[in-house]
């Protein structure tokens, strides 16, 4: 926003410091538990963050119906009703990804059950700091809001004062406006006005509705058929980059060696006397008696 004290830039800020706070937490405590740290682990953050400031936008759009409602309203009131809308949402969001990633650690790959611990539990704890420590945000923000300070440095916005003698940071930081002009609230927010006037009543005309309902059907329809077309299996070049060398090294063993079918190892767990020849005798039985 362009006004200095709606605009919520330190509010997504602490939004996004959350789900940061849930990385490191996770992290933390997989770490403490004895939980192996492998490489695709590092990808958790970025889940995070997507579900975090979902989770974020959700709580901020709930708090300013709210506090649209009822301006009179106390801080109590209006967090509570914040997330009476909110936390309904945000909690099944949670609860579905907690138990797709946790119904992951079943699986028999050690690397993919060290993910879906780490990601799981990161899950749970931007939950908790969502609806702790981002709450409290929200009504400092509030508090700053309603005592007329500057989103940046916190000041008291005073538009009464001779500003022609100051210079034109000192107005936009402690005065509000570089013009020389009252910062005003701010009404709804545009994006908020395009989907109540505009796309609501274009979606709910029968029309379109009839046409949702169709493409519905032919993307449920495609998505069936696709399920029957999944094959179990992995092409271990889709896990390198492109760039890597392991992707020209699996094309030639594709090429020239797949005729002669998968390779097979034997493996022996036992100590064995490699300088004994008939060890290495039986050894060599062994192998010829494989092929």
């Amino acid at each position: 926003r362009l006004s200095c004290i709606r605009n919520n830039i330190w509010l997504a800020s602490c939004g996004v410091l959350s789900s940061g706070l849930a990385v490191l937490s996770s992290f933390g405590l997989m770490l403490f538990c004895g939980v192996p740290f492998v490489v695709t682990v590092a990808n958790a953050p970025f889940l995070i963050l997507g579900v975090g400031v979902d989770d974020m936008f959700i709580m901020i759009a709930s708090w300013e119906q709210s506090s649209r409602k009822k301006e009179k309203s106390n801080v109590k009131s209006l967090l509570a009703e914040t997330y009476g809308e909110a936390a309904l949402s945000v909690t099944i969001t949670t609860l579905t990804d907690v138990l797709a990633f946790f119904i992951g650690t079943w699986t028999a790959f050690p690397s993919v059950r060290s993910f879906c611990l780490y990601t799981g539990t990161a899950f749970v704890f931007c939950y908790v700091y969502t609806m702790t420590f981002f709450g409290a945000v929200l009504v400092l923000n509030h508090r700053r809001e309603q005592g007329n300070r500057h989103w940046l440095t916190c000041m008291l916005v005073d538009v009464g004062k001779d500003q022609a003698e100051n210079s034109c940071l000192y107005n936009a930081c402690c005065i509000g406006s570089c013009s020389r002009q009252p910062s005003q609230l701010e009404g709804e927010h545009p994006m908020s006005i395009f989907f109540k006037k505009y796309y609501g009543p274009f979606v709910t005309n029968k029309w379109i509705k009839l046409l949702m309902v169709l493409l519905y059907g032919a993307y449920l329809g495609g998505s069936i058929y696709g399920c029957t077309q999944i094959r179990e299996g992995i092409d271990l070049r889709n896990l390198a980059n492109d760039d890597s060398y392991i992707v020209p090294y699996y094309d030639d063993d594709e090429k020239y060696f797949s005729t002669y079918g998968p390779r097979v190892m034997v493996v022996i767990t036992e100590s064995v006397d490699y300088w004994n020849k008939s060890v290495r005798l039986g050894i060599e039985n062994c192998a010829q008696n494989l092929e």
